[in-house]
């Protein structure tokens, strides 16, 4: 739990007052509106550890299949 809220925190930072931040499917939280340089070449590398990678390949947007299922 504390990896996600971690992750989240820094997401948060490049979100703003979006109010719908995350999306579900297929076994994949997406996380939405942050580009892949918004962040830090440090927080990238720390959301890498939590478990959160760039989908480049088809979704454009940072995600993770750690968090995306139970």
């Amino acid at each position: 739990m504390y990896d996600l809220i971690e992750a989240l925190q820094i997401f948060a930072k490049y979100q703003g007052d979006l109010r719908c931040p995350t999306h579900c499917e297929h076994d994949v939280m997406y996380i939405m509106k942050v580009g892949k340089d918004d962040p830090s070449p440090d927080e990238q590398k720390q959301l890498n550890k939590l478990g959160f990678t760039w989908l480049e390949e088809d979704d454009d947007c940072w995600g993770s299949f750690r968090f995306g299922s139970a």
